[in-house]
């Protein structure tokens, strides 16, 4: 990871479009408060422990790094962005954000959150966008929070963390979440969390539940739960934004299909029912994806060819990946200079409404 800190770190250079960052992390101070309390309780879930039991207790240079950035919305964060040439960030409440409180909480600390975000906005309207972070806990709550969010906080999009206590958005008593989006025309933005409690052993024995393999795993699983409930069937005009190059779902594209026809057709699992399209179908309409910490040209071409150039937008991933030589290797990627303004600027400003 670059330092930021470093006097002598080279600056990327001015450049025709701007620098939107979608995936970018905050977390309230108060918000690690509560984190404290969880991890001092009784059998604290333990992919929680691995990742923010980590960040808030390792003495590492990395794990100070994040804390501090996590919580400034201010003068730090704009400091680093200007120093990466990130003209502004999308913002969002750090993984597993509310997802891992008791529900009350999450609904109350929710607003909370969203109120904190949308201020440091309304204080840098230029340089900072947010999301609206839900307790989908208590799914009702959450669909007034995005509205709420939207409609009078001003902030564009919504987050979700992945699994909430294990459980996943496919379960229909969840979708007044989807509804809400579709009808406030916003996406959600599906962060990857560490795997839950049944699925994380294995990954936990040889150190692979973060973002160097179980995120992936784990958020890729839940958008192909969502893909085979028939949510985009029921609600065709939502979007969802993945990050990390899709989970590489993109990757997988040609094999969902054939694996999905010949599971119905077969009538292997009662769960597994024909859908209205392919599944690569959705991920090329209802799908977009960044690039959050896959500073990688092959990936993001192979991304742009197969899902479309409208549907590929730039990410950073700060603070957990921030790396001043990832941006000015992407500035330099071989691409046509109308497709690299989609990808840092304009398909950002569309799915998030930042023109309008």
């Amino acid at each position: 990871m670059s330092n930021p800190e470093s006097k002598d770190v080279l600056r990327p250079p001015k450049v025709s479009y701007a620098r939107i960052a979608t995936e970018e992390a905050f977390a309230p101070a108060e918000l690690l408060t509560i984190y404290k309390k969880i991890l001092a309780g009784n059998d604290p879930d333990p992919g929680f422990v691995s990742l923010m039991g980590f960040y808030m207790n390792s003495p590492s240079a990395r794990a100070r790094h994040i804390i501090e950035c996590l919580t400034d919305l201010g003068q730090k964060r704009l400091q680093h962005m200007d120093e990466a040439g990130i003209d502004r960030q999308i913002i969002a409440l750090t993984s597993p954000g509310v997802q891992i409180m008791d529900t009350e909480t999450a609904v109350s600390f929710a607003r909370v959150a969203n109120d904190e975000l949308a201020e440091a906005v309304r204080k840098h309207p230029t340089r900072f966008s947010g999301m609206v972070a839900v307790a989908p806990q208590n799914p009702a709550e959450a669909a007034k929070e995005i509205e709420r969010g939207i409609q009078k906080l001003g902030l564009t999009g919504v987050i979700v963390n992945s699994h909430t206590h294990g459980e996943y958005l496919s379960d229909p008593k969840f979708w007044e979440i989807f509804e809400a989006a579709e009808a406030n025309d916003t996406p959600i933005y599906i962060h990857p969390s560490t795997p839950p409690r049944n699925m994380i052993q294995p990954f936990l024995e040889c150190g692979l539940d973060g973002a160097i393999f179980g995120f992936g795993v784990e958020t890729g699983l839940h958008a192909l739960r969502i893909i085979t409930a028939g949510v985009f069937d029921r609600f065709p005009k939502l979007q969802i934004i993945l990050g990390h190059m899709g989970e590489a779902l993109p990757f997988w594209a040609y094999r969902l299909d054939y694996m999905h026809r010949a599971t119905v057709v077969s009538e292997r699992y009662q769960s597994m029912k024909p859908l209205k399209k392919k599944p690569s179908d959705y991920l090329r309409e209802n799908f977009y994806f960044t690039n959050s910490g896959v500073a990688w040209e092959p990936a993001i071409k192979f991304t742009q060819q197969v899902i479309g150039m409208d549907r590929v937008m730039y990410a950073m991933d700060y603070p957990y990946q921030h790396a001043i030589d990832e941006v000015i290797g992407l500035d330099g990627m071989a691409m046509d200079a109308a497709d690299k303004k989609r990808f840092f600027q304009t398909n950002a400003e569309n799915i998030f409404r930042l023109t309008k």
